[in-house]
């Protein structure tokens, strides 16, 4: 007998699709958040492959100043660069250039003067406003409005930004402008799908651009070119200054610290009044501020600010309101009739916002329903507020209100919403310093929290319900019901977000709380120890998991009734964890009783009740029942295709479990087929190192794996190490997935100089992030000492399996199938150690054990027993001096994907 299996890590699969026919397919996708696919009809694909751009085409925004000065050498370079990219059949980094530097420096003047100078070169030249990811998807859906308005006026943002990225992967020769990119990787998928035209970035961020694009560092502008711009801005083109004008221009300059913006700002209030250039000056001061590293923008800007505002108010009082409002909204797309509410009418409203445009406070969208304030207006703004104690800043409140009026009255007004998140995010970003808390902005805040919850968006809520909670506990109090509930809605988006670590304390002090006031039986209590339940199964704390479902479960039967959908909701969520505990006897009559239930109240195509068969099906497998679970795993997909559509997470969650279950039947070319398509589309769709894209590369390499396609699975499982390691960080459980996966491979292949520093690494890396018993860290020390043994180091390979089967024992209990796995490896080291003696008792009774628990006929029953024939005769054959040794079979185990919960 030869030593046990390594444990693969688990499957982890969605998504299909055929990258070779992305215009013939109908399936695109738009992922900012992680995983948003969106599926096109025919004809609008047809569209994307036929429209053409109109010569020219674009959508760039005007220019605040009008006049470009002193950044000739700049765009000569920057030409350089891109041209130079596109000429050569360089790598898709060398394609992108980044312009950064401090905010006003001048960085989208740059971006935008290249692309009006050198707009004839593209196809299309087409300007994205990227400080966050939605910004970035509803830029892409206007491509689409300009370019097929036909299909798109009746599609929703995210279906026309799909449309847009088909285009352009269509029509190459194009450029796209980033503008003031916050988050660097949100443009790497961006990056992966669209190799074909040019890339160009602005952002603050100095650092990090090194494994995405080349950099251009913009830094303040000379004397002279600051002096020219203030007196082209000051005086007007045509006309020349005298020599004292420029001298004086050159101090102002200097007193500005050369910054472009708040030269464009003066320049703009020199000229609507007719200011004297010295005048202007002596108001300023005589003294520039100074920061611990040089120029502080925000105070050189608030001195601009100061006289500009005043001189704003003597114009029109009520623009300057409106400037205080807008400083507390998202800098860019602040749509015009969101502060219709400030005006008597839209003529007074289009007075005042032309009078902050005259003095370059704001700037205008090209088809002018929205507008911008440059974030150096805003910080200045909102910095130099002066309010009386437990009063609103100037604005603040107005914001708030604005806000509040503007919420869309119906939940699934997807594009309303999507215009309105940013300035509801930038509100919350500011809560601690904007004035006295309220329930009516908390109500706000939860709103917007709600819509991204029910687009699947958890993740993306922690500040929104952060700042829900700050406002309900100082409005409400600590334990009042509404501030419990906002404490329990965060720990999800803690929970959703992968961050358990503050997940859980925050649900066990939501469950404590909501016991000392709701009582123990509330409904409230009853989900808040649902949840507490969930994330310690999350974390893989199994023992304290099932004893709070079951008694969620007890307590809601009581409360609510045997087949209230909360108590299906539960039974269905003991018996996952039950599953997971290795338990399938008392796993599979729960998940029935519950299928049961659930067709019985719900209807055979709720949701719910397709979730509970997918969770029925997927038990039957882990119990080797593959005659029952698949046609089940497959009426369910086709089910939640006609149902929920071809793309939506829970159908990609149906096709990820049929393949597994193809997989296990060794039907390894269904199998493969489909985590091929899979890889195809998400690379087609998320980019080549979004994660989801990972996962499906890694399922992809352990099913060439299993076919004995050593040579095609390991540089894929390489790669995918790669990636997971600069994506994910090199602690990251998927990553120690990855590197386990690629230690199983080269185990695989006989290669143990190169498996045994790979699997060693792993478990020291299982035991600091997740702990010395978690259930993958076990699984990391049976691999190693597999490979011990393999290399015949039984010394090493005995006493690490000994502690590993004890440790399992202990944590997941004497008949859990990894349990039983552990049994059987320590066996086959005893048997490899010529140790009969104990290697025959302890086959037997992992037999008994499989053959109880997991039948009579399960693929690890029939592997147990045929060792230990193998070993009886090995017995027997030295008993009668024989001294041929037959090898025996293996155990290989192939952990169960977590079952879904719908609570």
């Amino acid at each position: 007998m030869t030593s046990g299996e390594p444990q693969r890590a688990g499957i982890q699969i969605e998504a299909t699709g055929d990258r070779n026919n992305v215009a013939d397919s109908i399936g695109v996708a738009i992922s900012g958040d992680g995983a948003r696919v969106v599926m096109l009809p025919a004809e609008a694909v047809h569209w994307a492959r036929e429209v053409e751009a109109p010569p020219g085409a674009g959508n760039l925004p005007g220019s605040a100043s009008g006049v470009f000065i002193g950044r000739g050498s700049e765009l000569t370079e920057l030409r350089g660069l891109l041209a130079e990219a596109g000429e050569a059949a360089v790598t898709q980094a060398s394609r992108t250039w980044a312009i950064h530097g401090l905010g006003g420096i001048g960085k989208s003047a740059l971006a935008l003067h290249y692309a009006h100078t050198y707009r004839t070169s593209y196809t299309l030249v087409w300007w994205i406003t990227a400080e966050t990811t939605d910004q970035i998807v509803t830029g892409l859906a206007g491509l689409a409005m300009r370019l097929c308005p036909q299909w798109a006026t009746t599609a929703d943002v995210h279906e026309r930004a799909a449309w847009a990225i088909v285009w352009l992967q269509w029509h190459p020769g194009w450029l796209l402008v980033f503008d003031n990119v916050e988050n660097l990787d949100d443009l790497c998928h961006y990056l992966g799908m669209l190799p074909d035209g040019h890339h160009l970035a602005t952002s603050r961020r100095a650092t990090g651009w090194q494994a995405i694009a080349p950099t251009m560092p913009l830094g303040l502008l000379t004397a002279e070119a600051s002096a020219d711009l203030l007196c082209t801005l000051a005086f007007g083109e045509p006309k020349a200054p005298s020599s004292r004008q420029h001298e004086q221009a050159k101090a102002l300059a200097a007193e500005l610290g050369y910054l472009p913006l708040a030269l464009e700002q003066a320049g703009a209030y020199l000229f609507e009044t007719g200011t004297d250039l010295g005048d202007y000056r002596a108001l300023l001061g005589q003294v520039l501020d100074m920061a611990a590293g040089g120029i502080d923008p925000e105070r050189t800007i608030a001195r601009v600010w100061h006289h500009t505002l005043a001189a704003i108010e003597s114009r029109d009082p009520k623009a300057v309101s409106a400037l205080h409002a807008m400083a507390w909204l998202a800098p860019d797309g602040i749509p015009r009739n969101l502060l219709t509410p400030l005006f008597p009418d839209i003529l007074t409203l289009g007075q005042a916002l032309g009078v902050l445009h005259a003095y370059n406070m704001i700037s205008f969208s090209a088809d002018r329903r929205t507008v911008s304030v440059h974030r150096l207006v805003q910080a200045v703004l909102k910095h130099h507020a002066t309010t009386e104690t437990g009063e609103s800043p100037p604005g603040r409140y107005q914001a708030e209100h604005l806000i509040r009026q503007a919420l869309p009255a119906q939940a699934s007004a997807t594009d309303p919403w999507e215009q309105l998140l940013p300035h509801v995010f930038a509100l919350a970003a500011s809560t601690s310093s904007g004035g006295p808390a309220s329930t009516e902005t908390a109500d706000t805040f939860e709103a917007a929290a709600e819509y991204l919850h029910r687009q699947g968006r958890d993740a993306h809520t922690i500040s929104l319900r952060t700042a829900t909670l700050a406002q309900r506990e100082q409005v409400l109090g600590a334990i009042h019901p509404h501030t419990l509930t906002s404490r329990n809605n965060l720990a999800g988006a803690y929970y959703a977000a992968g961050d358990l670590g503050r997940a859980i304390p925050l649900y066990e002090a939501a469950l404590a709380q909501s016991e000392q006031v709701l009582g123990d039986a509330h409904p409230d209590t009853l989900t808040s120890r649902n949840n507490l339940a969930g994330a310690y199964y999350a974390a893989g704390d199994l023992g304290r998991a099932i004893s709070l479902y079951e008694a969620t479960l007890a307590q809601r039967e009581q409360v609510l009734g045997a087949i209230h959908p909360h108590t299906l909701a539960s039974r269905n969520n003991l018996a996952s964890a039950y599953q997971s505990a290795g338990d399938l006897r008392r796993a599979i009559p729960l998940y029935e009783a519950t299928l049961a239930q659930y067709e019985q109240v719900l209807g055979d195509t709720h949701p719910d009740t397709l979730t509970s068969r997918n969770n029925l099906a997927n038990a039957y497998r882990v119990a080797g029942d593959l005659g029952r679970a698949i046609p089940l795993l497959e009426a369910t997909l086709a089910q939640r295709e006609q149902v929920l559509g071809d793309t939506h997470p829970d159908t990609l969650t149906s096709r990820n479990n049929l393949a597994n279950a193809y997989r296990v039947a060794g039907d390894l070319g269904r199998a493969s087929s489909l985590y091929e398509a899979t890889l195809a589309q998400r690379e087609q769709v998320l980019g080549d190192t979004h994660p989801d894209t990972l996962i499906s590369r890694n399922n992809l390499a352990g099913a060439y794996e299993l076919a004995g396609d050593l040579g095609r699975a390991i540089p894929l499982l390489e790669a995918t190490l790669a990636q997971r390691e600069q994506v994910l960080g090199d602690t990251h459980p998927d990553t120690l997935t990855s590197r386990n996966n690629l230690a199983g491979a080269y185990y695989a292949a006989g290669d143990l100089r190169r498996a045994i520093p790979l699997y060693e690494a792993t478990l020291a890396h299982c035991e600091q992030v997740l702990g010395d018993t978690h259930p993958q860290t076990l699984t990391s020390r049976n691999n190693l000492a597999n490979a011990y043994q393999s290399a015949g180091d039984l010394g090493r390979a005995i006493p690490l399996l000994e502690a590993t089967l004890a440790q399992r024992e202990q944590v997941l209990g004497d008949a859990h199938p990894d349990t039983l796995t552990s049994r059987n490896n320590l066996a086959s080291a005893y048997y490899a150690a010529g140790d009969l003696a104990r290697a025959i008792p302890l086959l037997e009774a992992t037999l008994a054990q499989r053959e109880q628990v997991l039948g009579d006929a399960h693929p690890d029953t029939l592997a147990s027993r045929n060792n230990l024939i193998y070993v009886r005769e090995a017995a027997e054959a030295v008993q009668q001096s024989d001294t041929t040794t037959p090898a025996a079979d293996l155990d290989v185990q192939h952990p169960p994907d977590p079952p879904e919960q719908p609570e």
